[in-house]
């Protein structure tokens, strides 16, 4: 496709903000995404290639906060098997299934998400016991929220970061950091069927990936500098914001009705 450099260079900067956000509290998408649509990219090419743009950052966030030490990444094999798998099925479900009565529930997840940020005002220390054992919260949090993330997607740092915090007793920073990794780990699973269908814009895609590497990376350092003051606030915004934008979009008559 012909696009200028000027509307190259203002995807990129989305981008960039997009990635910032997205290692704090998730959400990117709803920047990135629709600035692909209206730079005139087709639908399905637009969701390839900013899967594609979107595995840079969460893989620069996830680079960061395991070279820090935030998270131990040997404990997390198995949580990472059970993820790519079910990010890889739910990739091959969705040619198959009608999403629409799964889309229909997100709005609902992210508000849940959104008053349990709200209301949970004091977070678990390391070493609180654990609701589950790992090999559950793997199995049952990897492989379900991966599936999702392969089947959908919006929301899915959302989810995880609830799960760790509320599941796994994390404190909320771990919880960002560990959900980082795991989102890559979708990401990465989704993005190889795109791949196989031809869908990504390449040029495109790897050019925005440099915008949303560093405003990840800077969204990492963050977390870990001053996270929990601004990790909660963004998670509860970005979801409502998610949550309100899919309603709007599923029922339009709201809108108009208003007016």
């Amino acid at each position: 496709m012909d696009i200028s450099l000027q509307v190259m260079a203002l995807l990129v900067g989305v981008a960039g903000i997009a990635g910032f956000i997205d290692a704090i509290a998730g959400g990117g998408g709803l920047l990135t995404l629709p600035a692909l649509l209206a730079a005139g990219i087709p639908p399905t090419q637009a969701l390839a290639t900013n899967k594609l743009q979107s595995s840079f950052g969460s893989f620069s966030a996830s680079l960061y906060f395991i070279r820090s030490g935030a998270v131990k990444l040997q404990s997390m094999w198995l949580a990472i098997a059970c993820t790519f798998v079910g990010s890889a099925c739910g990739a091959l479900a969705v040619q198959y299934i009608d999403a629409s009565v799964l889309m229909s529930l997100i709005p609902i997840v992210l508000i849940a998400i959104s008053t349990y940020f709200l209301l949970y005002s004091s977070t678990p220390n390391s070493d609180v016991t654990p609701r589950i054992s790992e090999a559950t919260f793997a199995f049952v949090v990897g492989g379900s929220v991966g599936f999702y993330d392969g089947f959908l997607g919006p929301g899915t740092g959302s989810i995880f970061s609830v799960c760790f915090v509320a599941l796994a007793r994390y404190s909320i920073v771990s919880a960002t950091a560990y959900t980082k990794v795991l989102n890559f780990t979708s990401n990465i699973a989704a993005l190889a069927f795109f791949i196989i269908a031809g869908l990504p814009i390449w040029e495109l895609g790897l050019t925005m990936a440099v915008g949303g590497f560093i405003g990840a990376r800077l969204g990492a350092k963050m977390v870990l500098g001053n996270g929990q003051k601004w990790i909660r606030p963004l998670v509860i915004v970005m979801s409502m914001t998610m949550a309100i934008k899919i309603l709007w979009e599923q029922h339009p008559q709201w809108l108009s009705s208003v007016f």
